[in-house]
């Protein structure tokens, strides 16, 4: 709603306080009904500016000649950088100088300040907002780090008799105290860079009032500090100690029990980017799609080369270009149609066989088994950005839910509980597409919970989204499906129940959602290099290629 019209905010004269104004003085900076005028410059009109209303705020005040009282200074002398009147210019001092009127110097200015400001709003600002969420991430992921260590060293001090007890004692204090001076060189950055932040946000605050200001004197003296926000402070890195477990020995036993590395701090100088964040567009567009095979499509996953897999309910896995032409057909050996399909870091497919309860990789046409499982089913898949597999899974009695990951065929973490020994995910046999975002949380889609879980690397629980429950119907409720995440840390998810996709930040709120592309059960996800949106239409067998981001 625009101020200047709102019968909500009208403005008043500040003189009589009740007649709307429909004037201003540039110079006094008040609000004036016409009969009020006469009044307000009874003290000398020369004194006054009085615009229209909506013209207020748009003449400059020039100050006055500290030599010529009677005249402004309306010129800036190039040559002395200074201020002067038209009298000024025609002496001795200036007449040879180069003159530059004051409003093309301040239009200029102005226009200078507000690219700075651009700059540090979209340029400066979000790199240190990413530096704050490196630094954040780290401190949070400290206590897990650390707690490896320790364990690894319960684990070997178990292999000891009693007797050794004192050494793994000291051991961890040692640990406990290298864990204080980690955190206190990353909190001591943090620190730095939040109260730069501060500062950056002061000056966008000076900036805000000068752009709005008609003060010369002000506008003329202001100085940019982008070149020294730019400079980000050096980054630091402190990596982790390391045990390094020994042979058990009766004799020397601190020695031969093990020793713990320090942990080592490095300096890397920050790099200004000038790339831009990506934003949303006002209005997604579908710029292509490509018709597939299957009645009931389910799972899609994005290959660099710009190709496609896509399963549904048949044996088949069939990859596509994006002009829709069929280029290969895989049909799974056994069982029922395959789960879910992704690619690991080499290109290979990979798929989940829920009636042979395996993961499979095929690699040059042939199937190699990477996972069998033994009282659990497999159902959707992800590779990490480390090469990890990541399963979501259930019991074979649909009781149960976890997540699993893998690193080839071994399992190296399981989640499945929160910190209150409460289930994270609903048991029963109901999907639960699965994404590790941009700073490592893995999130599921959480069909039969009509959620979506978002837990840390370490399997710590960060949130859940339900939905905005004003947007549905009693009989469609949030039903989350495929799940996938942008650049941006944006986090995607399928409503197949209302037709169209939800979009949240990394912390679980939601920024917009698209409903404007025509979506007829959409269900699995994926978005490509190019942030490029990729949904199955279940119904239909359709993919479709959706622009968003800009």
């Amino acid at each position: 709603m625009d101020p200047e019209t709102s019968a909500q905010d009208v403005h008043r004269c500040d003189f009589c306080e009740t007649a709307t104004a429909q004037s201003y003085c540039d110079f006094c900076h008040v609000n004036l009904c016409k009969p009020c005028i006469g009044e307000h410059i009874s003290d000398g009109y020369h004194k006054h500016k009085i615009v229209p209303f909506h013209e207020r705020r748009s003449t400059l005040i020039y100050p006055k000649c500290g030599t010529h009282q009677h005249k402004s200074c309306k010129f800036q002398c190039k040559d002395c950088d200074i201020l002067v009147c038209s009298l000024c210019g025609l002496t001795d001092k200036h007449r040879s100088h180069k003159l530059e009127e004051v409003s093309n110097v301040c239009k200029s200015k102005k226009q200078k300040i507000d690219n700075d400001a651009k700059d540090l709003e979209n340029i400066i600002s979000p790199m240190y907002e990413e530096v704050v969420v490196d630094l954040e991430n780290q401190i949070a992921n400290l206590d897990g780090g650390y707690e490896k260590l320790t364990t690894a060293i319960s684990e070997h001090g178990a292999e000891w008799h009693k007797q050794i007890d004192i050494v793994i004692n000291k051991m961890k204090t040692e640990i406990c105290e290298m864990k204080l001076k980690h955190r206190d060189i990353l909190q001591k950055q943090l620190d730095e860079i939040k109260q730069i932040q501060s500062h950056i946000k002061q000056t966008l605050l000076v900036i805000e009032e000068i752009k709005e200001s008609t003060q010369v004197s002000a506008i003329i003296k202001h100085s940019c500090k982008n070149s020294e926000f730019s400079k980000l402070p050096p980054k630091i890195q402190v990596s982790l100690p390391i045990f390094i477990p020994k042979p058990t020995e009766q004799k020397n036993m601190y020695k031969f029990f093990g020793e713990i590395t320090p942990s080592t701090t490095t300096t890397v100088e920050y790099v200004l980017s000038r790339k831009k964040p990506k934003k949303l567009l006002d209005a997604p567009e579908v710029v292509a799609t490509i018709k597939t095979q299957y009645k009931k499509l389910r799972s899609v996953t994005c290959l660099n080369n710009g190709n496609l897999w896509t399963s549904g309910e048949t044996n088949d896995i069939n990859c596509y270009n994006i002009e829709g032409l069929r280029l290969h057909t895989f049909t799974k050996i056994s069982g029922e149609f395959p789960n879910d399909v992704s690619v690991d870091s080499n290109g290979n497919l990979l798929y989940s066989n829920g009636a042979t309860r395996t993961v499979n990789k095929v690699k040059n046409g042939k199937t190699e088994e990477l996972i069998r499982l033994d009282g659990w089913r497999p159902g959707k898949l992800c590779v990490t950005s480390t090469g990890d597999i990541l399963v979501s899974m259930f019991s074979n009695d649909a009781a149960q839910s976890k997540v699993v990951r893998y690193s080839d065929s071994t399992e190296k973490q399981t989640i499945q509980f929160d910190d209150k020994g409460k289930p994270l995910y609903s048991g029963n046999k109901k999907t639960k597409y699965i994404i590790e975002n941009r700073n490592q949380d893995i999130c599921v889609a959480d069909c039969g919970a009509g959620e979506v879980v978002v837990v840390n690397q370490d399997g710590k629980l960060r949130w859940r989204y339900t939905g905005y429950r004003s947007i549905f119907a009693d009989n469609h409720p949030f039903k989350p499906r495929g799940i996938t995440t942008d650049s941006q840390s944006h986090i995607l998810t399928a409503d197949g129940e209302m037709d169209f996709i939800h979009i949240l930040d990394m912390n679980g709120q939601v920024i917009r959602y698209i409903d404007n592309c025509d979506l007829k059960t959409p269900w699995g996800l994926c978005i490509d290099n190019e942030d490029n949106l990729f949904v199955c239409e279940r119904r239909g067998g359709n993919v479709k290629k959706i622009k968003y981001l800009k």
